[in-house]
């Protein structure tokens, strides 16, 4: 996926194509993780639509929730809600940043007769 160290820079052109590309799966991963959320919310608390979609924008994107839990699953899902995103975010955070600390990376290793690719 990745060009190894004896291979010339990516073109400025290929890394933002694969800059995108990193976004789109980190997109994907969102997605799902917030259906997870709006689902368990509305099922576990009874709660409409609407208000499980705030619930699980809240939680995901770490500022918390917005209404208290009432009911026992309710509780043990936010919980583990809770903890599930706070794991998202740091490997969100690892395919953000992948191609990005590869290319600085790359950068150092290639030989002085090389090109940096543009």
């Amino acid at each position: 996926m990745y060009e190894r160290k004896t291979e010339p820079l990516l073109s400025r052109r290929q890394f933002v194509e694969r800059l995108l590309g990193h976004a789109a799966v980190a997109a994907t991963i969102i997605a799902g993780a917030l259906f997870l959320g709006i689902a368990g919310y509305h099922f576990s608390e009874g709660i409409s639509w609407i208000d499980a979609l705030l619930e699980a924008s809240m939680i995901l994107s770490g500022m918390g929730p917005v209404h208290e839990p009432q009911t026992t699953i309710g509780k043990l899902f936010a919980s583990g809600y809770a903890l599930f995103s706070g794991v998202v975010f740091l490997g969100l955070a690892a395919v953000i940043l992948a191609p990005v600390l590869h290319r600085v990376l790359h950068h150092f290793h290639l030989d002085e007769g090389q090109d940096a690719g543009g």
